[in-house]
């Protein structure tokens, strides 16, 4: 195969680089990285220290998926934000690649699948008519992961998800701003609020708004929380509340997640349901719960998705209480980009 991966300098463009050198996707011949003009020309196999070969990076003005050098590019893994996905993801596919996207450019548009594999593989079965699947947003990613697996215990009825989202959500701009106002505050100081990655200040603090807000006072980042599951679901009529809140930590995106079913259900239940799931590890009482620092600490941990404080809700038997924690880099990102183009690849039309 050969791969181009766009936004091939950024924090979840380095994962996909690095989980394609880990044999993530099998028969990987040429891998095309591609990024802003100040990286043109990096060898990234040294940088990165990756045995795939990788070639030099290509400026993002110079790549032209109908250039003779380009053709036969089987898959292109786009991770620079909306903008670019818009301008190059449809003429990528229109030239003949699988274009997957991990920017919000067209999670929901009717024609473009929104892939979680271990949720709604068979929206892959066949090529998306516009040549393009969508990766969902990185917290709903692991939050419908979580969820999937406890539909077997009911209807899913009504969502209120609390999430905490690490800086480096905002990439690597957002992680060298929360590491220098840290030091700052550490210093004594008191950094200015803006211009800030984040709206405000993060360093030792919170930031309860992700993205602009609309008329009726939600965030951008609330809106995907509520539409995405939806869609996946395949529950359009699915109730969801959604706080977005951005947190002071470097990775690791953390919910707090209320379900309310059609029925009574039980938390040893839903620890059994989840227990059974792939790429979940459930925690029952007596093993603690997770927290992002230590769920992003290893390759294995955080290709996962973790669920704690799985508890009976005491005034509702039908609802339940949830704490999930997923490496928002790798499985809100990067992994999840790649095993979609997995699905492709095991399919027949690719």
């Amino acid at each position: 195969m050969n791969i181009a991966v766009i936004g091939a300098t950024g924090v979840v463009g380095k994962q996909c680089l690095q989980l394609l050198d880990a044999g993530a996707l099998p028969g990987v011949e040429r891998v095309i990285p591609v990024a802003s003009g100040r990286s043109a020309g990096r060898d990234l196999t040294a940088e990165y220290g990756l045995d795939l070969k990788v070639e030099p990076v290509v400026a993002l003005a110079d790549f032209d998926p109908a250039a003779a050098d380009l053709a036969g590019l089987d898959l292109a893994i786009f991770s620079a934000g909306a903008p670019i996905s818009l301008e190059l993801g449809p003429k990528v596919a229109a030239a003949g690649a699988l274009v997957v996207d991990n920017s919000s450019a067209f999670r929901m548009e009717d024609d473009v699948p929104l892939v979680v594999p271990q949720v709604n593989p068979h929206t892959m079965a066949t090529r998306p008519a516009r040549g393009i699947a969508s990766v969902p947003n990185c917290s709903t990613i692991q939050l419908v992961r979580a969820l999937h697996p406890l539909r077997a215990l009911g209807n899913l009825e009504r969502l209120v998800v609390a999430s905490y989202q690490a800086a480096s959500g905002g990439g690597l701009r957002g992680l060298e701003e929360l590491a220098s106002t840290s030091r700052e505050v550490l210093d004594g100081g008191e950094p200015a609020e803006t211009p800030s990655r984040f709206g405000r200040t993060l360093a030792f603090n919170l930031v309860p708004e992700i993205g602009l807000r609309d008329d009726a006072g939600i965030s951008h980042e609330e809106h995907k929380l509520r539409r995405e599951p939806r869609k996946i679901l395949d529950l359009p009529a699915l109730r969801v509340a959604a706080t977005a809140v951005r947190v002071p930590v470097v990775n690791g995106h953390s919910e707090a997640v209320h379900i309310t079913f059609d029925r009574p259900v039980t938390a040893a239940d839903a620890l059994d349901a989840l227990r059974a799931a792939p790429g979940v590890r459930a925690y029952g009482e007596d093993e603690g719960y997770p927290r992002p620092r230590q769920v992003c600490s290893s390759v294995e941990s955080s290709s996962l998705v973790h669920v704690g404080r799985i508890r009976a809700d005491l005034d509702d038997p039908c609802s339940l209480l949830l704490w999930v924690v997923a490496d928002n880099l790798m499985v809100g990102a990067a992994l999840t980009a790649v095993e979609i183009a997995r699905l492709a690849t095991e399919s027949t039309w690719m």
